[in-house]
């Protein structure tokens, strides 16, 4: 599968809290790190209830691919999001650096400024 196919249907399975399938995407032994989680987590273990949370705090959030650009052991992948919060939409843009090994993300680190979600959360 290549990378833009394997992305957009990645992205897609963060939205709809359906952690067990986002899980799907991780080798048992992924390292995974985002603005919340500097020090990451490690495994299957540690990333299901991490992502159980996150994902049913946000079950409406929506992710789309922006630009693909391959590395040697996978690619960067920079997103939009546009995440519900009240009556209202925040529109972010990130990066995440993923790497993959027998179609399963081994590294994934994610990158954006969370101030302006967390500023209209607290509206």
């Amino acid at each position: 599968m290549n990378y833009e196919t394997f992305s957009k249907i990645w992205l897609d399975t963060w939205t709809g809290n359906r952690p067990q399938e986002l899980l799907k995407f991780y080798h048992a032994d992924a390292f995974y790190s985002d603005p919340s989680k500097r020090n990451g987590l490690k495994g299957h273990t540690q990333l299901l209830p991490y992502f159980e949370k996150l994902l049913s705090l946000n079950p409406n959030w929506k992710w789309e691919p922006v630009e693909i650009i391959p590395t040697e052991k996978g690619f960067t992948l920079k997103w939009k999001a546009t995440i519900p919060v009240g009556n209202s939409f925040v529109e972010e843009t990130g990066l995440d650096i993923v790497e993959i090994e027998n179609n399963l993300i081994t590294r994934n680190e994610v990158f954006f400024d969370r101030m302006k979600w967390l500023e209209a959360m607290k509206k």
